[in-house]
């Protein structure tokens, strides 16, 4: 018996190719994906869906409008996250600092909680584990950031994982073989994820998941997330990032100008500087190497500018379709040859004209 969907709400589980599985929210229960397509408007339009987007159906198979998001992560491409695991390793690959807050601050910038994971802890001795375990808490408790140890292999902390994310729609991120994969199948063994071991020639991860899904748990919603190694703040400006370091900005109203980019050489009389001691050392160097990356993106849009065509225009509270810079001006290209040719034609046949008295 098939179900009639019309004009109902649900949420895209996956993506491949032009093809989105969405599940519908319906009184049954039913729980099974429709495939769908997108309406012409919304390719007009250029909207982009992403996996975790609360859309809506029309005709059974047709995506026609997408619905407001909660918030929207672009790396990687998920929206209506409750909280973000950021799952590190504790070795192999060795743990990141700068790494783990390049997360950090990506996830601060879009307003998405965040939960600290660190896996792998029994591939340390108790000794090393005890004093990695203090540098984090030291580090991170004092942010407010909730911090979770676990052990894939042998199960270790997997309850208290599952009671920090239950009832909520969460993803997973972190670099490549740090366990994402194996945490998600020692959760549930019947999703059997593909793993793969930390390369022993290049000492880090190997990408196992190639494209995001919505997994379903008894209590909770996981997004599985292909990892990255490589995210550059080329969307922050300089004087911005310090507000995504809350050790930083709780001093830098106390800066003498408000443009201050809390550098030791750029400026001595540095209210951040000053209290460089209350703030960890791996922190602040991962500031210092994010802000170049801002400075680069200051030197573009200085440059350069960052506006963007939208795809849509909104008139009398009705979103259209607009045609891209390019077809318009083909399009007035076209109106001006034509007009051109009818003028010419109009002074070479002036005989042709009709006589205005007839």
């Amino acid at each position: 018996m098939s179900i009639i969907l019309i004009n109902m709400i649900g949420t895209v589980y996956k993506i491949h190719s032009d093809f989105y599985y969405v599940m519908p929210k319906t009184e049954s229960g039913d729980t099974r994906l429709i495939e769908c397509k997108l309406r012409e408007i919304l390719k007009k339009k250029k909207e982009r869906i992403v996996v975790g987007d609360f859309v809506e159906i029309e005709n059974e198979n047709a995506i026609a409008k997408i619905l407001k998001r909660k918030n929207l992560c672009k790396r990687p491409a998920v929206s209506n996250l409750d909280l973000m695991v950021v799952v590190s390793a504790l070795l192999e690959p060795e743990l990141n600092f700068i790494q783990l807050n390049r997360y950090l601050t990506f996830l601060k910038y879009h307003n998405i909680p965040a939960l600290l994971c660190f896996n792998k802890d029994d591939l340390t001795n108790e000794a090393e584990l005890s004093v990695m375990r203090e540098k984090i808490s030291n580090i991170y408790k004092p942010l407010g950031y909730e911090i979770v140890f676990t052990s894939a292999l042998n199960k270790d902390g997997l309850c208290e994982l599952k009671n920090l994310i239950k009832g909520k729609t969460i993803a997973l991120t972190g670099q490549s073989g740090v366990g994402k994969s194996s945490i998600l199948n020692a959760l549930n063994p019947d999703f059997n994820l593909k793993t793969k071991t930390v390369s022993d020639k290049l000492k880090r991860g190997v990408h196992t998941t190639r494209h995001c899904e919505i997994l379903d748990f008894p209590d909770f919603k996981i997004i599985d997330t292909p990892g990255f190694s490589k995210l550059t703040f080329d969307f922050i400006l300089p004087k911005d990032l310090g507000d995504y370091f809350d050790e930083i900005k709780k001093y830098k109203n106390g800066c003498r100008y408000s443009d201050c980019l809390h550098v030791l050489e750029e400026d001595d009389d540095c209210n951040v500087i000053k209290n460089l001691d209350n703030i960890d050392i791996s922190r602040y160097e991962s500031y210092l190497e994010f802000l170049e990356e801002t400075k680069k993106y200051k030197e573009k849009v200085t440059y350069e500018g960052t506006k963007e065509e939208t795809g849509s225009k909104t008139n009398n509270n009705k979103d259209f379709a607009k045609i891209s810079t390019k077809k318009r001006a083909h399009s007035r290209r076209k109106i001006n040859q034509t007009t051109k040719n009818l003028l010419n034609n109009i002074l070479d046949n002036p005989d042709e004209m009709e006589n205005p008295d007839d």
